[in-house]
């Protein structure tokens, strides 16, 4: 509404004088302010801040008159009155210096255009040299109380009891008529006055008076602190025909001030508060509106300590008030009692040290033209304000637009980031490259999204036109249009206008145009037209203007219509413009744009005029007009569906009346389909109905949308310390016919804690603005400047949510509402509404009779998100609340239960820990068990982490034991559970909760007792149960991928337990299927031959011990693949190659390889790497966690008989289809690491037949030569060897039926496969002849058979013999530290850097 801004300044008085101002007293347009002293009066200019002239009083004088208290200017500005000490009025005529006197002038340079001026523009933005003369005083012979200006006579309070009358002009004694207090009737009510007097006034005067226009009579503060209103019974004062009404048990008033446009009278008390009263118009009575106070909430240092009320002061344009109290201070409420600022709290009252600051007494208090400045004795405040407080057309939109004296805020974002989200039906203007807005009839949303209106604080700033501003300030309208890119503001003459788009201003180029124009009744936007209701000086006549926005700012370009009475009020509905008029008549145009001349023009038709002068006192009681889709059938009994789209009901806010005028439907309505429809006949409008009270604005839209027509189809009210309502509409369930006693509509009140300045319809979204300060501690000591004792004020954004309020309600009455559950913070309203509600009855000292909380909770159960929604409010709510939330929404154990089956374990674990507070430590352990084993079972790993610390807590801590839950569970608690159905598709990987904590504080013995030890033994040895449960299940199910995750992220000694495990779980069964998990697991595919392998030529020899060279020197296939043919590395004697040689390669490789995943793990990457160990009979890698490239080559005897003259040789087409057929034949790089890692686990651990299994998937004969020469020694049981060899067996079956492309490598391996059937002391299976037929059948010249020349790589990795001592690896038994290359892409996502953050603790 209003917002303090900036730093106050101060008044600086040019002329040396010991006295200090202390009274300032602005005129009726306040252009001119008087200032006084004891014995001086200035007069100043408001803008620029000048003194012109000042009076100074004799001495002689002085002692005559006393010296000067207050001052009141005659409403033309031609005369000023000033009451003295000793009872004297001082008139003073106030003379201009004749037509070229100015006393400054602006200065232009040459060649500016403001020079050709039109005659009478200059003095508009001159200071004028004006002279002040006395006139013969008038001594009232008793001390003056107070001062009030009429149009021609000037009332003067003694404290002798009268009340004199003055004639501004005449003096002497038929100039002034004394009428005694005693003499004016006072009753309750004007109904009882004719009994005579009811009150004895004998020895009373008035204190304080001030005249309200609008109710056409005096407020008044008697001086025994009661409160009276006296109304003339006629337009002459005299007294016998004045009636007075006093208000009903207040005696300690001290000041009053009057609002005209709400007809309200404002009484500050001597306790502090201000009593806000009207006129009862039916028994002329004075009855309370409301009460402005501090609240013991936001100020209890101060509330009861202000002191009385010293002065109150409503703004220019009534909406709000200020009020300041005997021991300082200044506090601002809107017009019905919304408080929006106060200095006697927060960075106003202390210091940045905590030292408490004095505050500032007021003596006098005015505001400043249209508000934007308040003068507070000689301190001048700054304000900006919103648009609606004098154009309220702006309510139909959905932006922020404040506006200061020189500039306008607005919240709007990026117009290009609009540009971009625009309406495809969207065209660009051919002049200004700004969209021309879509057709009005598109239904699209103009709403510019969340993001960009929420998505920061700050504003947008527009400084207006400084050209514009120095011969136009004040600045009294503004106004946006719906996209939020254009904006157009209204001074003392004429108007201009800006787009975003341009950043730049449109003013008239014609200034006689512009200052023969004066905007009256606002200015809004009609797509891209400004729409001006105005008054033209040079016809005399109101009239209503249409700009072209992209086209000059010109009349020529203006469409104008003629207007027959003054415009006060204007406001656009689609097509449609209402106008609210002097003579109290609403007319209705239609506008429609015309593109038939050279620049698109509006064309404007009289649609309709309604009187209200029988409804409306007078015509500026008028707050705001507006026209709406909204009605009370809400569009049910209307049978065709777009008539509810068309204008049904006018909107009138009167004086803070919301008064509707619907269409009158209830003739016949055969003619609307008859008649053409270019002159169809419009509804008449029914009587006025009154909707709401102390309604500050409205809101309402004229998009519709049906998923979301109750928040489109509602009305919101913004109503001051009530907070807001909502007219909603109710629309039958299931389309269902509704019940004729029902009402169709309904009207919600809800608080909210910013002060409201547009609503987001389809967002369910309040906007406001907030005042912040910034503390800058001045120049300490007794010389700091008055200003310097307040803060820098700013204006922020702000930004409510409220719907969790309309759910409340309406589920207090029983109707639930499903339309919103679409919008992205749904979860945080039903949550909201849970909490407050739960607050609000479990803290409650008396039984609640119809509790809600069990409403709630049946209500949310239907939404996905329940089980969430409950355990989040229980988190963040005191644990004493949470017996009485569980009883209500039913036992956490149940709802546990739910997120398991739900799979849901985040939420889960977050009830967890409500178990954990409410149960003994028994069944805390039982449901963390249950969870833990599910968290494993799905690799939730930074869960599972969490939970064996939660176990370990646990069994640290049993000795406590916490209350248990509550057995007193409401009927309708069992209800939900059982008419409820769990959605089991919803996974827990699609809820974006936190990452909760399981960490329990617990208080241990100071020393280390006996009995702690055994208790957290036996816990580890529970913990570690579940996991070799877990470690057995996984390696039963052949899932050796999940069992490496799960050994590298738990940290489980994966060898030592396979060691163990040996004989039992971790031999193989079927090495067949075991074969084909492992394909399936690591995403490794099946090898295949090519179909022309057998004529291939490398049959040849020669040919193939080439490929194989080639091979060698590429370093690995893999690098055919990276285009990274470096052959530097090569020596000249391959089988010197070393492994420190492939690791500094590997190196390369890994970096190039980690650099795609996140950089924060390269590091780790490099600190994995084992120190080197060499063996000095054969030198080969260690197949160990550190081999984690590809590129390390280790080369066997075999591989190294190459013919040196054959490097020369280019390789073939077959070649390189077979070096391709090779490559597709191997699995990707990171399940090739990990199964090399896998292969060294097992070989650590001795598990030979998986090695076996692995070095069958690698293809590696290393490794199947390595196993079956450790199967000699006597350590190994026969029955591994025999598992081996039958295993090996059943492979060669399998391979020889469904998958020949393992025959070349079982062929390669053929002697050892021989050699171990030989050593079997059995006689030889007659199928293991099969494949020795059959490597002779493919020729013995080849050597190693007709298999595909291994690859380097897969040969380097044979693993170390059983007896080798390796290095110990970084977490024991883990995978090696770098997660995004040896996990599993699932579990690298859920490892983020904030492991080990865990840090909350429960109590």
């Amino acid at each position: 509404m209003y917002f303090l801004t900036g730093w106050p300044r101060r008044l600086l008085c040019p002329l040396r004088s010991e006295e200090e101002p202390f009274h300032i007293q602005p005129s009726s347009q306040r252009f001119y302010f008087a200032v006084l002293s004891e014995t001086q009066l200035s007069v100043w200019f408001s803008r620029p801040s000048v003194l012109i002239v000042s009076y100074i009083e004799s001495s002689k004088a002085a002692t005559q008159f006393g010296f000067y208290q207050k001052a009141e200017w005659k409403p033309d500005d031609s005369m000023i009155a000033v009451a003295t000490a000793k009872g004297y009025i001082l008139l003073f005529d106030v003379l201009g210096g004749g037509d070229d006197k100015y006393l400054y002038e602006p200065v232009y340079p040459k060649g500016s255009p403001r020079v050709k001026v039109t005659p009478g523009y200059k003095e508009e933005q001159c200071a004028p040299a004006l002279s002040l003369e006395m006139k013969k005083p008038v001594d009232l012979e008793a001390p003056i109380t107070s001062l009030q200006s009429l149009q021609e006579d000037l009332l003067v309070c003694t404290a002798d009891g009268y009340l004199h009358v003055l004639h501004w002009d005449g003096l002497g004694s038929n100039g002034r008529k004394a009428i005694c207090l005693t003499t004016i009737p006072f009753s309750l009510d004007l109904q009882s006055a004719r009994g005579g007097p009811s009150l004895d006034l004998e020895g009373v005067y008035i204190r304080c008076m001030e005249y309200c226009v609008t109710l056409d009579g005096y407020a008044v503060v008697l001086s025994d602190g009661r409160l009276g209103f006296i109304t003339p019974l006629n337009n002459t004062i005299t007294a016998d025909q004045l009636q007075g009404v006093w208000a009903a048990d207040v005696t300690d008033g001290t000041c009053v001030a009057v609002n005209n446009k709400y007809r309200l009278m404002a009484f500050g008390c001597a306790s502090g508060s201000v009593l806000v009263y009207m006129i009862d118009s039916a028994t002329g009575s004075m009855q309370i509106s409301h009460k402005l106070e501090l609240t013991p909430k936001h100020y209890p240092d101060i509330y009861n300590k202000t002191g009385p009320v010293k002065l109150i002061c409503w703004s220019p344009d009534y909406s709000v008030v200020m009020v300041t109290w005997e021991c300082g201070g200044l506090s601002l409420w809107s017009v019905f009692g919304a408080h929006l600022i106060c200095t006697l709290g927060e960075d106003f009252a202390y210091r940045s040290d905590g030292t408490k600051k004095d505050p500032i007494k007021i003596c006098s208090m005015s505001w400043g033209a249209e508000g934007y400045h308040l003068w507070a004795g000689i301190l001048q405040f700054h304000f900006i304000k919103s648009a609606l407080t004098v154009n309220p057309c702006t309510s139909n939109q959905e932006q922020v637009l404040l506006h200061g004296e020189d500039r306008l805020y607005l919240t709007c974002g990026d117009p290009s980031q609009v540009q971009g989200n625009s309406d495809p039906h969207t065209h660009l203007h051919p002049c200004d490259g700004s969209p021309m807005h879509p057709a009005p009839k598109h239904e699209s949303s103009l709403s510019q999204g969340l993001s960009t209106l929420l998505g920061h604080k700050h504003w947008h700033v527009v400084q207006i036109h400084s050209t514009y501003l120095e011969s136009n300030w004040p600045i009294r309208f503004a106004a946006i249009d719906t996209a939020g890119q254009c904006m157009a503001v209204a001074g003392r003459r004429g108007f201009a206008h800006y787009s975003l788009f341009t950043r730049k201003w449109k003013l008239f180029g014609n200034i006689t145009q512009e200052q023969n124009m004066t905007v009256t009744g606002g200015l809004a936007w009609w797509n891209d037209f400004v729409v001006v209701a105005c008054y033209n000086h040079i016809d005399n006549q109101e009239q209503l203007r249409l700009y072209q926005r992209s086209s000059n700012l010109d009349n020529a370009f203006a469409s104008v219509t003629k207007l027959h009475s003054g415009t006060l009020l204007l406001n656009v509905f689609r097509d449609m413009v209402i106008l609210f008029r002097e003579d109290c008549s609403i007319c209705l145009y239609s506008i429609e744009r015309r593109n038939d001349g050279p620049n698109p023009s509006a064309s404007v038709e009289l649609l309709q005029e309604v009187s209200m002068s029988r409804y409306i006192p007078h015509p500026a009681l008028v707050v705001s007009v507006t026209l709406t889709s909204v009605r009370t059938e809400t569009g049910i009994t209307l049978k065709a569906p777009q008539q509810a789209c068309v204008a049904e009901s006018i909107m009138l806010n009167l004086a803070g009346q919301l008064i509707m005028l619907q269409r009158d439907r209830s003739g016949p309505q055969v003619r609307e389909k008859d008649s053409p429809a270019n002159n169809k006949k419009l509804l008449p409008f029914c009587p006025p109905v009154v909707l709401a009270q102390c309604v500050e604005h409205v809101w309402t839209t004229c998009r519709s949308n049906r998923k979301k027509r109750y928040l489109l189809d509602a009305l919101w009210l913004s109503c001051g310390e009530a907070g807001m309502k909502v007219w909603l509409p109710l629309f039958p369930r299931d389309h269902r016919k509704p019940h004729s006693f029902l009402s169709r509509r309904i009207m919600l009140p809800f608080h909210i804690n910013i002060y409201p300045l547009a609503v987001l319809f389809e967002d369910a979204l309040v906007l406001g603005a907030t005042n912040e300060t910034v503390l800058y501690d001045g120049l300490q000591g007794s010389a700091e400047p008055l200003e310097a004792l307040f803060p820098y004020c700013t204006v922020e954004r702000t930004s409510q949510i409220y719907l969790h309020h309309i759910l409340r309600q309406l589920l207090v009455r029983n109707l639930g509402e499903h339309s919103c559950a679409s919008l992205p913070y749904f979860p945080h309203v039903m949550e909201l509404m849970v909490h407050v509600v739960l607050e609000e009855e479990a803290t409650s000292r008396e039984p609640i009779p119809d509790p809600l909380l069990p409403t709630v909770a049946k209500f949310i159960t239907e939404f996905p998100l329940f089980l969430q929604t409950i355990v989040h409010c229980a988190r963040k709510t005191e644990y004493a609340l949470w017996n009485y939330l569980f009883a209500a929404v039913g036992n956490p154990k149940d709802l546990f239960e739910e997120c398991l089956i739900a799979q849901d374990l985040d939420t889960a674990a977050s009830y967890l820990i409500i178990l954990q507070n409410m149960e003994v430590p028994a069944v805390s352990r039982q449901h963390a068990t249950l969870l833990f084993n599910t968290a494993l079972e799905q690799g939730k790993w930074d869960l599972c982490r969490h939970m064996i610390r939660f176990l370990k807590a646990i069994g640290s801590g049993e000795m406590e034991t916490p209350p248990p839950t509550p057995t007193t569970q409401e009927p309708s608690s069992t209800e939900i559970f059982r008419n409820r159905s769990i959605s089991l598709s919803q996974s827990a990987d699609c809820i974006t909760t936190g990452k909760f904590n399981l960490q329990k504080t617990f208080s241990m013995p100071a020393g280390p007792s006996a009995k702690g030890r055994d208790v957290e033994c036996a816990e580890n040895m529970y913990i570690d149960m579940m996991l070799w449960r877990h470690a057995r299940h996984l390696l039963e199910q052949v899932r050796l991928r999940d069992l490496g995750c799960f050994s590298a992220q738990l940290g489980f000694e994966l060898i030592g337990w396979l060691c163990r495990e040996r004989n039992r779980v971790a031999h193989v069964d079927d090495f067949v299927s075991a074969l084909k998990m492992l394909h399936k697991d690591f995403l490794w595919p099946f090898p295949v031959i090519p179909l022309g392998s057998l004529s291939s030529p490398l049959k040849n020899g020669r040919c193939r011990t080439v490929l194989s060279t080639r091979l060698l020197k590429s370093q690995s296939a893999d690098s055919l693949l990276n285009s990274d043919m470096d052959t530097a590395l090569l020596q000249a004697d391959p089988t010197k190659l070393t492994w420190l040689d492939g690791l500094g390669q590997g190196a390369k490789d890994m970096d190039t390889a980690s650099s795609a995943h996140s950089n924060q793990h390269s590091p780790q990457t490099h600190d994995a790497f084992l120190s080197l160990l060499t063996n000095k009979v054969e030198e080969y890698s260690i197949g160990s966690a550190t081999d984690l490239t590809e590129t390390s080559s280790v080369v066997d005897g075999d591989w190294t008989m190459v013919d040196e003259n054959s490097s020369t040789l280019s390789l073939s087409q077959a070649e390189l289809e077979h070096i391709s057929m090779e490559l597709a034949n191997k699995g990707p790089h990171k399940s090739q690491v990990q199964l090399r890692y896998l292969l060294h686990v097992f070989m650590e651990a001795g598990c030979l037949e998986w090695c076996v299994v692995i070095g069958l998937i690698l293809r590696d004969s290393n490794v199947i030569k390595q196993v079956i020469s450790f199967l000699d020694s006597p350590e190994v049981p026969q029955e591994t060897v025999q598992n081996v060899r039958s295993g090996l067996l059943a492979v060669d079956t399998w391979v020889s039926t469904d998958c020949l492309g393992y025959k070349p490598f079982l062929n390669m391996i053929q002697p050892q496969l021989q050699q171990l059937i030989d050593s079997a002391s059995e006689q030889v299976l007659p199928e293991s002849s099969q494949p020795t037929s059959q490597s002779s059948k493919l020729g013995g010249s080849e050597g190693l058979g007709g298999a595909a020349a291994p690859r380097p790589e897969d040969s380097r990795g044979a693993a170390a013999p059983l007896g080798l001592s390796l290095p110990s690896l970084e977490p024991a038994g883990g995978f090696p530290r770098p997660p995004s290359e040896d996990c599993p892409p699932e579990q690298t996502e859920e490892q983020g850097d904030e492991e080990g953050a865990y840090d909350c603790t429960l109590s």
